[in-house]
């Protein structure tokens, strides 16, 4: 895979979290960060390995999943840029409880949690914007939660296509394989193709490949499989 190399610190005062921070601050925190290079496949860490700081995505997609013994895989969160992970585990002092595996070729950043202790002690700001990160993806899960007990199968998907209010006759490209999102929605892949071409079957959307063209927005909110 070819590398593209970058300047950390050029990187990192585009994210809103150090979007703040002054240019002796920034140097801090580009010193104890990395560059991460992963190929597509490629497990960018396991569960139980130590989290020594968080990462963010620069270009790719990942996934954060759970997997069996049996080698059974749940995807917990899908992954894109300029989205980061690892932030409450860091601050916990635990290990990874989830795999992080890349599902293109990917490159990250890796920021070493001392130098975001340092940030944190020196200004509250700073704090702030990592709780509100944190809280953010807190509030994601507690959707998730609620989707999976209140929703049904199809109320899911139709969230999942509309997540981004698309208009009539708009494209929405799914950035990683109906099986991964699938389990994204905790779902079986032969219900969630299933639904996708009965929605297409009534005209709601046309499929090709991974490009879905929404047809009527409205019938779809209504659809209940």
């Amino acid at each position: 895979m070819p590398r593209h190399h970058i300047e950390p610190r050029q990187f990192l005062k585009r994210l809103p979290l150090f979007a703040d921070l002054s240019a002796e601050q920034l140097d801090a925190v580009a010193a104890a960060t990395s560059e991460v290079h992963a190929a597509r496949g490629h497990v960018i860490f396991k569960r139980g390995d130590p989290c020594n700081g968080f990462h963010t995505i620069i270009y790719g997609n990942v996934k954060l999943c759970f997997v069996s013994s049996q080698g059974d895989e749940k995807v917990v969160e899908l992954l894109g840029p300029n989205q980061s992970f690892g932030e409450a585990l860091m601050f916990m002092d635990r290990p990874y409880i989830v795999q992080a595996e890349a599902l293109t070729d990917c490159m990250l950043l890796h920021v070493q949690k001392q130098a975001i202790y340092g940030e944190i002690e020196r200004n509250p700001a700073f704090s702030r914007r990592m709780l509100s990160g944190m809280s953010r993806r807190l509030h994601g899960l507690i959707s998730d939660v609620e989707s999976y007990s209140l929703r049904s199968g199809s109320q899911r998907i139709v969230g999942y296509l509309l997540k981004d209010d698309p208009v009539a006759g708009q494209e929405v490209t799914l950035s990683v394989s109906k099986k991964m999102i699938a389990s994204r929605l905790n779902l079986s892949p032969e219900y969630f193709s299933r639904v996708l071409h009965d929605m297409a079957d009534h005209g709601m959307l046309a499929i090709d490949g991974r490009s879905i063209t929404i047809l009527d927005t409205e019938r779809l909110r209504a659809y209940e499989g």
